[in-house]
């Protein structure tokens, strides 16, 4: 690292003003094509997306989570990841909101999670759409990568 970065970094280091309220960027809706099937005039339509918040994950990871007693070990934690990702992915996305009436009329399906696996059923679309909302919100971020943009 050059010296003209470091006393860039020290400037900001100083200012937490970045992190008060109405200073920083709220999330913004994202766009992606999750799968080419979807068409309306022959065009693709997108999947439209939105990060949510980190309280709102720890309540699903929360829900997700569930503890079981073993012989000989006691309580035990046991995380179902999968239907977790898949919660992050419904919770996430605002277009189509898979929690719908008319999906879970449609799809005769209480569940959001069964509704999305039945609209992406080929394969790769269900993964691609997880992929996508996990990345929305952050978790496709490597850490060097951010410093490495921390420094420019």
């Amino acid at each position: 690292m050059n010296k003209n970065n470091d006393n860039n970094l020290e400037q900001f280091v100083q200012d937490i003003s970045i992190f008060m309220p109405g200073n920083y960027e709220e999330p913004q809706e994202m766009t992606a094509v999750i799968s080419k099937r979807f068409k309306k005039n022959n065009e693709v339509i997108p999947f439209i997306f939105k990060a949510i918040s980190t309280d709102r994950i720890d309540e699903l990871e929360k829900d997700c989570t569930t503890f079981k007693n073993k012989k000989g070990v006691g309580r035990v934690k046991d995380f179902d990841a999968a239907r977790f990702s898949a919660r992050i992915a419904v919770e996430t996305t605002v277009y189509p909101n898979f929690k719908s009436k008319e999906f879970t009329s449609a799809y005769k399906s209480p569940d959001p999670i069964d509704i999305a696996k039945t609209v992406l059923s080929v394969g790769g679309e269900y993964t691609n759409w997880i992929n996508k909302a996990m990345e929305v919100n952050g978790f496709d971020e490597d850490l060097d990568e951010l410093q490495e943009l921390a420094k420019n």
